[in-house]
């Protein structure tokens, strides 16, 4: 494994020029620096007496749907004016420049990266501004004219709306999981980036592409359990690794990276050219 800074990033870098087929993995390190809350982060003020099984299970909300609605259009709200950072928009303009190379997998719920641009992004964990039924829908179940509440039912025969987001205990959605898996083991590099690697399945893929011989590449800012597996760790924050990494309308300074200190590290406008 590569962890000096700049031999590491100059590898990776001659890495992703000479792979046709790019997968990338993001979790919530990745939104954290546009200022969503994490999970636990968002368990404060009037929630923070409540556990995750309190509020993000399907246990709990059969049990009280209207705690668990209103913490999520909570969380909704809060996602209003939160932005994509530099690094969501460096994976986009990649895919744009490389159409067909890259396949982006993510953790996050928060629609971000598809604010930035990105298309046909594989929601492992949802996405929060979704909806769905509670139960299997019967015919008069239609989400457009669903009868307004805390949380919303259907008029006919009283199927509750919930967040269409993978709660505790939940499996993945097949099609999302199906196609990351795939993309993984039919990849030449893999990016792991803003996630500890601690949550499964998500976590697995990362073995799953290195046991197919694709390159691993972690960014993080601190330590993560894949670590070990990765041909190349790089320490920092996402939105200043991953517009290095893929060369996207900056120039990077890595003057104080060589010293190891990745909380310097700055990403540097190209200048526009005079006319």
């Amino acid at each position: 494994m590569r962890d000096n800074p700049s031999t590491a990033l100059d590898e990776a870098r001659a890495w992703l020029r000479d792979a046709r087929r790019v997968a990338v993995l993001t979790g919530a390190g990745v939104s954290a620096e546009s200022g969503v809350p994490t999970f636990r982060d968002a368990q404060t003020g009037l929630w923070a007496r409540f556990r995750p099984e309190d509020l993000a299970t399907e246990q709990a909300f059969r049990r009280n749907p209207g705690r668990v609605w209103d913490w999520y259009a909570e969380r909704r709200e809060k996602l209003l004016g939160v932005q994509p950072n530099a690094g969501h928009h460096a994976l986009a303009a990649f895919a744009r420049r490389a159409p067909g190379r890259l396949t982006l997998i993510t953790q996050n719920v928060d629609g971000l990266h598809q604010l930035a641009g990105s298309e046909g992004v594989l929601c492992l964990h949802g996405r929060l501004a979704d909806d769905r039924w509670l139960d299997l829908p019967r015919p008069c179940c239609n989400l457009a004219r669903a009868v307004p509440g805390r949380p919303p039912r259907c008029a006919g025969c009283g199927n509750l709306v919930r967040p269409g987001v993978v709660w505790f205990g939940e499996a993945l959605p097949t099609q999302a999981l199906d196609a990351a898996q795939q993309a993984v083991q039919a990849c030449d590099v893999m990016l792991v980036v803003g996630t500890a690697g601690a949550v499964y399945p998500a976590a697995g893929l990362a073995h799953q592409a290195r046991q197919a011989g694709a390159r691993v590449v972690v960014l993080n800012i601190g330590p993560s359990e894949l670590d070990g597996i990765a041909h190349a760790v790089l320490r920092g924050p996402s939105s200043q690794l991953l517009p290095a990494l893929l060369d996207v309308s900056f120039h990077f300074s890595i003057n104080r990276v060589r010293e190891g200190e990745a909380q310097t590290v700055r990403p540097v406008r190209q200048a526009k050219p005079t006319k």
